[in-house]
């Protein structure tokens, strides 16, 4: 890493100074505002943002907490200790932790020159990244765990992959534009963290995870690639008939796997795949709405009013001058 970078990191912050001049304890104020210790992604992103980086805290014990969002941990200088569950889980320079949302861990007391960067992902972030990495791999079963909203598996990755160039040079890049504020595009940081995924992939071998029922993750994870690749048809019928499955059993299973119903999730793929086309076309309306796969024009206006709380014309207007397109 560059040492003007890694210097700027290494910077007391107002907290830390706090907690050195006496301060026993993390200031949860800063973090959320209920009385269970959930980080808030109101409280830790701004308005609009996929993603956000901070230092982590230093000199203090980080209690146990969870997060509503996803969270990647990367050291940069020394060493970080997670406790995840009953297991404590270490991380050194130049490697990876993503923490699904909700996991609950804590951090013990990092050091001055503990210097790990947090990076706080709304789920959507990862869809480029999904796209990217393709499926039939740890990383799409982790993906497709993002998606749950209300549980509580701790479920992590853990990648030792601090000789790894490409995903040491592609990290600092995203740190430095997110740090800095420039090339502050949310569409660049999404493709530079599918790069990353497919780095990782070549790196499983140094994986660690606990990623819990690998059947369900399994069948969760098809579902999700059948709706990427057939979402203008696709049809919870079939997908039954190509899993050999009952309705009642697969849709179950869906649901619990993923927080969605198959419907729900048919509708996140169409809604968004209509907004790329709507911001990066000239298409009409009425061709995008086609081309999505809805028959009846007036359910999408539907759909689409309650997802975006305006008109697509709308939307098409407003984030035709503003490239920061937030897909829900």
């Amino acid at each position: 890493m560059q040492q003007a970078l890694l210097d700027h990191l290494k910077i007391i912050t107002e907290e830390e100074q706090r907690i050195l001049d006496g301060m026993a304890e993390v200031d949860k104020g800063i973090y959320t505002s209920g009385q269970d210790f959930i980080v808030d992604s109101a409280k830790m992103l701004q308005e609009g943002k996929l993603i956000a980086v901070r230092t982590h805290t230093r000199f203090v014990h980080f209690p146990s907490h969870r997060h509503n969002f996803i969270e990647v941990l990367y050291v940069c200088e020394g060493a970080v200790t997670n406790i995840i569950g009953d297991k404590k889980v270490v991380i050194r320079k130049g490697e990876l932790l993503f923490l699904n949302q909700f996991t609950r861990h804590e951090i013990l007391p990092a050091g001055k020159d503990d210097i790990v960067i947090n990076f706080m992902v709304l789920p959507e972030f990862f869809d480029v990244a999904y796209t990217m990495a393709g499926n039939n791999n740890v990383l799409a079963d982790f993906l497709v765990n993002v998606l749950r909203q209300d549980q509580e598996r701790g479920e992590y990755l853990h990648f030792r992959v601090a000789e790894v160039l490409q995903i040491q040079n592609l990290l600092e890049n995203m740190i430095y534009s997110l740090v800095t504020g420039k090339g502050d595009q949310n569409r660049i940081n999404q493709t530079t963290m599918g790069l990353i995924f497919l780095y990782l992939l070549d790196s499983v071998q140094y994986v660690e995870m606990r990623v819990p029922n690998q059947y369900e993750n399994m069948i969760a994870m098809t579902t999700l690639d059948y709706i990427e690749q057939r979402y203008r048809n696709a049809s919870l019928t079939e997908l039954c008939e190509h899993l050999h499955l009952p309705m009642h059993v697969l849709s179950k299973m869906i649901k619990k796997n993923t927080g969605f119903n198959f419907k729900e999730l048919l509708q996140r793929k169409r809604l968004n795949k209509a907004v790329e086309l709507m911001c990066e076309t000239d298409l009409p309306v009425s061709d995008v709405i086609a081309a999505v796969g809805y028959e009846n024009g007036s359910y999408f206006h539907r759909v689409f009013r309650e997802r975006y709380h305006m008109t697509p014309k709308a939307f098409r207007e407003a984030n035709r001058k503003n490239d920061k397109i937030r897909l829900k």
